[in-house]
């Protein structure tokens, strides 16, 4: 049992390292938080503040934060039906409109869960593919 638990707990550790580092692609500055320059966390490598970095003071901020992380973590799913909708009115491809809507979705419910856990910081924004889910929008 030693001998395999030290094969599965490396196995692990490897799968851990490269899944952070294919979601931690890029660091960086975004916008202006009215302050100075906003921190970023980029899941996308595009450093396109997010939507709640435009209110004033606060308070704004950080319930504008928490709300786009909840709308986010909470809809993020929806993306595996609507990219390969999109992709077919556009003709295009209904298997690479499925990759993306995987990848976005994925993308979307892990940035919207850092928005709600760090929404009190608003000055750390994490940037989401396309912008986030576009529901309601």
């Amino acid at each position: 049992m030693g001998k395999s638990f030290r094969v599965v707990s490396g196995l692990l550790v490897v799968a851990g390292v490269v899944g952070v580092l294919a979601l931690y692609p890029a660091a960086g500055y975004a916008g202006d938080a009215g302050s100075g320059r906003l921190h970023t966390l980029s899941l996308t490598k595009d450093y396109t503040a997010s939507p709640w970095t435009k209110e004033m003071g606060w308070s704004k901020r950080a319930g504008g934060k928490l709300v786009f992380g909840a709308k986010n973590l909470l809809l993020g799913w929806t993306e595996l039906f609507s990219k390969p909708a999109e992709e077919i009115q556009n003709g295009g491809n209904f298997l690479k409109g499925l990759g993306m809507g995987l990848v976005d979705g994925v993308g979307d419910e892990i940035g919207g869960a850092l928005h709600v856990v760090t929404f009190p910081i608003t000055c750390l924004d994490v940037t989401l593919p396309g912008g986030g889910v576009q529901l309601g929008s």
